[in-house]
């Protein structure tokens, strides 16, 4: 089956190949981990090596923000907004789930102008402010992932994690109804913090089980080696496997 390739180095061997075309894919992580770059670079690497225009939707930064900090990477955001390849669009949730609500909202002119192939919502953690009902919540998130997919649109929605260290951050109802959910972490490892992903979920594909390393380079995000002899990793504090097998047999 066709896949929607990322681009980054890495990423799409953990896919599989890449996501499903048209699929909803959630993207969490704690500030700082990485998540707003590795939309960007999913819409930049659309656009320049797979010839697929996209959209950025952002609730809270300005436009300004996405072009400074995309140029870091040597994306120039600015030149493919002029070539029609590329919108960085800053609304508000409110007028964002009524524009996916009605026809021909500007989400839909952008796929019908432009050609929009793929979109990145930054973050979808605003859209919790939209009610305190939780059931009319995921009400309003499944109407939002099924507007994108009635779009044809690969869609990347990223969360924020409230916990800073790995710990417990609950079950979070979105994560039923996307496609693939994956999670980025910081992981202290001898004193020094490192960076962690995994796909936790990737519904109908097979994936990549193990926790890796990735780094944000000069080039965006690149995905590393897997973490070995470590158990733990996502609970922020890992264990050598060695000190967890005495703890569990031993010391009994």
């Amino acid at each position: 089956m066709k896949r929607v390739k990322t681009g980054i180095p890495g990423l799409d061997e953990m896919l599989s190949g890449g996501f499903f075309p048209a699929s909803v894919n959630l993207v969490e992580g704690a500030p700082g981990t990485g998540k707003s770059t590795l939309g960007m670079q999913f819409i930049y690497n659309g656009i320049v090596k797979f010839d697929e225009p996209g959209l950025l939707i952002t609730f809270e930064q300005f436009p300004e923000q996405y072009y400074r900090d995309a140029e870091n990477f040597g994306w120039n955001f600015r030149n493919l907004e002029k070539e029609g390849k590329l919108r960085v669009i800053m609304t508000s949730p409110e007028i964002f789930r009524l524009d996916m609500e009605r026809v021909s909202g500007m989400v839909e002119q952008a796929v019908i102008e432009m050609g929009a192939r793929r979109i990145v919502i930054d973050s979808i953690t605003h859209f919790e402010r939209l009610t305190s009902d939780p059931v009319e919540l995921r009400n309003l998130e499944y109407s939002l992932v099924n507007a994108l997919k009635r779009l044809d649109l690969t869609a990347i929605l990223t969360r924020e994690s409230p916990t800073l260290l790995g710990g417990e951050t609950g079950t979070y109802p979105l994560s039923y109804i996307v496609d693939s959910y994956i999670l980025l972490r910081y992981v202290e490892i001898d004193s020094r913090i490192h960076k962690a992903i995994l796909v936790l979920k990737f519904r109908g594909s097979d994936h990549a089980k193990d926790i890796r390393r990735f780094e944000i380079t000069p080039n965006g995000i690149e995905i590393l080696e897997r973490f070995e002899g470590r158990e733990g990793l996502m609970s922020g504090t890992p264990r050598r496997m060695a000190e967890s097998f005495i703890e569990a047999f031993v010391r009994k």
